[in-house]
């Protein structure tokens, strides 16, 4: 485990006012103002894959990284996006479209529209989320991302969400390596780094730490909630009259929304008109939780005889795909060609319909292992 030391030696340029503050504040004459910072650093051949650095403002967190962190095996975040281009062609020519889009996912920014936007209009949780993707995208095998400032610029629950998010995202890829450097302690339970240097007191210590719980719970609600959820969708237009519709909540306010409607031409056929979940809360298993626990109620009610969900997000899909709960039933492109199941998606599906021409889309029908009643150990609590 190395030791890292860092000096910084800056010249102090003489002026008027310098001897002012000499004189106020009894300040020794010198030409240069120097200073030292030791403390021990994981070294970066060690197994390890989270690491975070953090202190309050002048600590040295910077200062210390870059010197622990300077190697070529080091990639560090710029923040620099092109101004007059959609975010997802600001990724390096050599990502293709499916690398960025399971980037931009796994940090928990789930929303198509907002992908097709420049960089400088986005909002700060969605901008740090985005510098994530990128920065997770352009790191190579062997490769330890580094951001500095990380959660600096954003509110606390967002930070939160985001830690969790990227801590899964890094944990999902054996061999992958990422320090945060922040001024902000509180997202250290959420990050769950297998290591943390505190600049406040030159300390290091190790082991993961236990990330709180979140309880959501689920409750009906009126349409009249939709228009709050309806620009991260990426599908657009009105719900329909005879839609119900749920909402999830995380310490009284509303982070997700569901709609469920019927099958025309099927009696007591239903399906997930839409599923949203907020930015601010994507990439922690909201989405995925507050789906299925709708969908044991929705199960449960008597007119219900089958309950589907069809979906062309890469998100969605491959969270159905794994789900004990889901049984793939249909895929294909909406002008309804059929192409064969493959990959994680279970064989045996037909080809799915939409309005939308083009647009691939899966469908899947939920099978609840417990019948109509009751609820998994895995599944939010239902107040």
């Amino acid at each position: 485990m190395p030791m890292v030391q860092a000096i910084v030696t800056t010249e102090i340029a003489e002026s008027f006012r310098t001897a002012q503050v000499r004189g106020m504040f009894d300040l020794p004459t010198e030409k240069t103002s120097h200073e030292q910072f030791s403390v021990e650093v994981p070294g970066v051949d060690e197994d390890w894959q989270i690491g975070l650095i953090v202190g309050p403002s002048g600590s040295g967190k910077s200062t210390i990284a870059r010197q622990a962190f300077a190697t070529p095996d080091c990639l560090w975040a710029t923040g620099q996006w092109p101004a007059d281009k959609p975010i997802v062609d600001g990724f390096a020519s050599t990502v293709d479209m499916r690398e960025i889009t399971l980037a931009l996912t796994a940090v928990g920014f789930s929303s198509p529209p907002a992908w097709l936007r420049p960089y400088h209009v986005l909002s700060n949780g969605e901008k740090f989320r985005c510098d994530l993707a990128r920065l997770l995208c352009q790191a190579q095998p062997g490769q330890i991302a580094v951001m500095d400032e990380f959660t600096s610029v954003v509110d606390r629950q967002v930070a939160r969400v985001g830690s969790v998010a990227l801590a899964k995202a890094v944990r999902g890829s054996p061999g992958r390596k990422f320090v945060a450097v922040s001024c902000h302690d509180d997202i250290a339970d959420w990050l769950q780094p297998n290591w943390v240097v505190d600049m406040a007191t030159c300390s290091l210590a190790r082991g993961l730490l236990c990330r709180p719980k979140v309880e959501l719970s689920v409750h009906r609600c009126r349409q009249e909630l939709w228009p709050m959820f309806k620009r991260h969708h990426y599908l657009t237009g009105n719900l329909p009259k005879c839609c119900r519709c749920y909402a999830g909540l995380i310490a009284g306010r509303p982070v997700a929304f569901a709609a469920i409607a019927p099958q025309m031409g099927f009696a007591g056929y239903w399906r997930f008109g839409r599923v949203v979940v907020l930015p601010d809360y994507q990439g922690i298993g909201v989405g995925g939780r507050f789906r299925d626990a709708v969908a044991e109620i929705e199960v449960a009610l008597p007119q219900v005889r089958r309950l589907s969900l069809v979906t062309s997000h890469p998100a969605m899909i491959r969270s159905l795909a794994k789900s004990p709960h889901w049984r793939c039933r249909a895929m294909g492109y909406s002008n309804g060609t059929a192409i064969r199941a493959g990959g994680p998606l279970r064989p045996g599906c037909r080809a799915a319909g939409s309005a939308v021409a083009g647009r691939m889309v899966v469908s899947f029908v939920y099978s609840s292992s417990r019948g109509h009643t009751g609820q998994s150990a895995d599944q939010p609590e239902l107040r």
